[in-house]
């Protein structure tokens, strides 16, 4: 039996359809915030760390944590971009510096048609395009709703393989040294919850995510949760939806095997330079 709830939600999502089925639908724009949560165990190099200092790492790392991202869509392209802000006094640019280079990503290209992912990436002072097709999630069409503003969403479950990133990697190697956590025990795959709306008839998301039957508002995936406060459609200013073109063109493997090297090169690096020596200004 069909709740009031969810009646009430089909007629959201049929009235918008007509209003969507009625004007001429090329695309759209949607403002997205990231949150995410840092982990400390396992920092501070097998010291116990203050929740002084816990605090202070995990005020630091908020400028970096948390942003604002534009998903620029049609139904069958996507651009999403970070939207850059004014630098705080102290807290440096954006992307991350590192010894001997920094690491900065640029906005992630999808097209749907084409199955095609593009994205420029700055690592180490190189401009690597990493082009390949998309990642594709299994999803399941789970039976939940709500209303994230004036949009009627569902929910869709996944899980993925849990990538290795700059950080991870660091930090595996960290708990290796002081045998914190074994490698074995690290989780190798992670729950994807995704809130879709099908008043908005395109299979596009955040992020590297997609393949639902409607605009995805809202996406959490381990630590990090994304939600889209603000949908344009049909813009006044247009659509403006490019595929990047710059850098070495590499595959996403590829790419992925060069930051496992720079990372292992860094983290060595960072290993005979951190112990016995003091804080270097």
């Amino acid at each position: 039996m069909i709740s009031i709830t969810q009646k009430l939600l089909l007629s959201t999502i049929f009235l918008t359809t007509l209003l969507v089925q009625a004007q001429q639908f090329d695309g759209g724009t949607a403002t997205y915030q990231t949150k995410s949560t840092v982990d400390m165990s396992g920092w501070g190099g097998g010291r116990e760390m203050s929740e002084q200092m816990k605090k202070q790492i995990a005020e630091r790392m908020k400028n970096f944590l948390e942003k604002t991202y534009t998903l620029t869509f049609n139904k069958d392209e996507s651009i999403y971009e970070e939207v850059e802000k004014l630098e705080t006094p102290g807290q440096g640019g954006g992307g991350m510096r590192f010894m001997g280079g920094g690491f900065s990503q640029g906005g992630i290209y999808k097209n749907i048609g084409d199955d095609v992912y593009a994205r420029e990436n700055d690592l180490m002072g190189k401009t690597f395009l990493v082009k390949d097709t998309l990642n594709k999630l299994d999803w399941k069409l789970e039976k939940e709703s709500k209303m994230i503003g004036q949009y009627a969403a569902f929910k869709a479950t996944a899980t993925r393989k849990i990538e290795q990133n700059v950080f991870s990697a660091m930090r595996r190697r960290r708990n290796q040294e002081n045998d914190t956590t074994s490698v074995s025990e690290a989780p190798t795959e992670e729950l994807i919850t995704a809130w879709y709306t099908p008043q908005i008839p395109v299979s596009q998301g955040p992020d590297e995510y997609w393949g639902l039957p409607g605009l995805i508002l809202e996406v959490s995936a381990g630590r990090t949760t994304i939600l889209c406060n603000k949908i344009v459609i049909n813009p006044k200013e247009g659509l403006d939806i490019a595929m990047p073109d710059k850098g070495k063109e590499i595959s996403r493997q590829e790419y992925e095997t060069i930051v496992a090297e720079k990372t292992k090169e860094m983290a060595e690096r960072y290993g005979r330079g951190g112990r016995g020596g003091g804080r270097r200004n």
